[in-house]
């Protein structure tokens, strides 16, 4: 579970005022609003990237918020991220989805490593790319490494940072499947944040929506699709007129 307790985050200005949200065990929570509307900055908060200036952020029965480099080395350890610019390392796909492992357990054998990489390869349908450098690949094999390197540990949570920007539909589609997939084989709690409204939801058991800072809306998938407000409205359905 992860839990937001009233959390403030600024920067030049406000970017975040007062968000409270809880998602479930075992729940994809998809994270949506306008450009700039401090999902990107929540997501990191929630990873312990990014401090807020007020409130509390809780994974599991754990306090994110306040703890010493330490501390926060244990919780991150059972959070994979997938980063918006793919963050993936000057390395081989091997060593970029090994990285992770290595981290948290360096008595870790060779051989281990090795196996548990071409599993995971296997697993987003990239078998024997070990030794690509990842700069020849294209953006939807990066995603796919991405992913890959965020689920090696098999942490209780993931987050996606726009896991599909750039990609084309297909591509896109492919990658929302392998990302329920995962979940649903490790009962893992998902956020993930989407400009691709229609593609994310066909994933999503919950939905949340930022809009200048604040959640205007929390609730299932169904009740996003019927809500009345004009703001979710315009944003879930591609409407074009409105007050965003």
């Amino acid at each position: 579970m992860i839990r937001l307790v009233d959390i403030h985050k600024a920067y030049k200005g406000p970017v975040l005022q007062g968000v409270n949200l809880e998602v479930p065990e075992g729940c994809i929570y998809a994270l949506l609003g306008p450009g700039a509307s401090g999902k990107s900055v929540l997501l990191k908060i929630v990873a312990g990237l990014v401090r807020p200036e007020r409130g509390q952020v809780f994974v599991g029965d754990d306090e994110v918020t306040g703890k010493d480099e330490l501390a926060l080395h244990a919780i991150r350890e059972r959070i994979g991220m997938l980063f918006q610019n793919y963050a993936l390392f000057d390395l081989s796909v091997k060593e970029n989805i090994a990285f992770p492992l290595r981290r948290a357990n360096a008595a870790i054998s060779e051989e281990e490593i090795a196996a548990r990489v071409a599993e995971r390869l296997e697993r987003v349908a990239l078998p024997g790319t070990e030794e690509r450098d990842p700069g020849s690949m294209s953006g939807g094999q990066k995603k796919r490494v991405g992913v890959a390197r965020a689920t090696i540990t098999e942490p209780p949570i993931l987050l996606y940072d726009e896991p599909v920007a750039g990609l084309d539909p297909v591509t896109s589609q492919k990658i929302y499947d392998l990302i329920r997939e995962e979940q649903r084989a490790r009962n893992t709690t998902v956020m993930v944040i989407s400009s691709d409204v229609s593609g994310v939801l066909t994933i999503a058991d919950r939905v949340g929506m930022l809009h200048e800072g604040r959640l205007i809306f929390d609730g299932t998938v169904d009740e996003a699709r019927a809500s009345t407000d004009p703001a979710v409205r315009q944003f879930v359905h591609g409407l074009t007129e409105g007050p965003l």
